[in-house]
């Protein structure tokens, strides 16, 4: 059954899921078009979940990088009990990865983080303390190439979200090079790093990660997607902000925080 791919003449992108049974015996029903968010978007809604809803930072970044844990254990359960490098970066997209890095722990995974830049601000040291107290190992130095491909199973690609503007700084651009030259299959949280919110990897850095877990909404990048997995995660969106931006969101199975696209 052929499906058709919609774009209206503004900036949002829209992808159908599949059709769904309507209730009635011989009938079905197209479902709504899943709604991809350019920059600007993605970022009014996380205002008004800020603003409107009260929701916190570290509120959501606890449920977003939960969800990015439970993704990652459902894409790959043959590495459970093995070593995953969790690559943060320094703002909330970093912290994201921290807090899956310590989900991942208590999945039975073996995180390893490194965090290169590392902030003062109290949220995301108090996410470093939480990690450190559960045993995670933090890496001092960059891994080298030969490391990150013989040490680990996964790398969790969690420096840049959808706030990103290129070029990627200097510090980062030699860790950005040996994800994408990696053997070792990349999980990205949101965005994979270095691409464009919108259009995708314009800078030719070449990460292709095989898991993208996207959260809140997929951005519009991820149409550029190619990987493996794709996962919606953050299961926290307020009906009525769903409906005010027609979101569409698919419906998340059972209590999981994670649904796959």
């Amino acid at each position: 059954m052929a499906f058709k791919f919609l774009f209206s003449s503004s900036s949002w992108g829209v992808r159908p899921k599949p059709w769904i049974s309507s209730g009635l015996r011989g009938i079905h029903a197209p479902a709504m078009a899943l709604k991809y968010l350019n920059q600007e978007q993605a970022t009014n809604i996380d205002v008004e979940l800020f603003n409107d809803y009260r929701f916190s930072v570290d509120q959501l970044m606890e449920l977003a990088g939960l969800s990015c844990a439970h993704a990652i254990a459902q894409s790959f359960p043959e590495i459970h009990g093995q070593s995953i490098l969790v690559c943060c970066g320094p703002g909330n997209n970093g912290g994201d990865g921290l807090v899956c890095a310590r989900h991942l722990s208590l999945l039975g995974f073996a995180p390893v983080i490194f965090y290169p830049k590392r902030t003062d601000k109290p949220l995301y040291q108090n996410l470093v303390v939480q990690c450190e107290k559960m045993g995670l190992p933090f890496l001092e130095q960059t891994p080298s190439q030969v490391d990150m491909d013989g040490d680990f199973k996964l790398v969790v690609d969690a420096l840049f979200g959808f706030s990103f503007q290129p070029p990627v700084r200097s510090n980062f651009v030699d860790l950005i090079a040996r994800m994408s030259s990696t053997p070792v299959p990349i999980a990205s949280v949101d965005i994979p790093s270095g691409w464009d919110v919108e259009h995708g990897d314009v800078n030719d850095l070449g990460l292709q990660p095989e898991l993208l877990i996207s959260l809140t909404a997929p951005k519009l990048c991820a149409l550029k997607f190619q990987g493996k997995h794709h996962f919606l995660g953050g299961r926290f969106v307020p009906q009525a902000l769903q409906e005010k931006y027609q979101l569409n969101l698919p419906d998340y199975p059972g209590t999981d925080s994670c649904v796959r696209l």
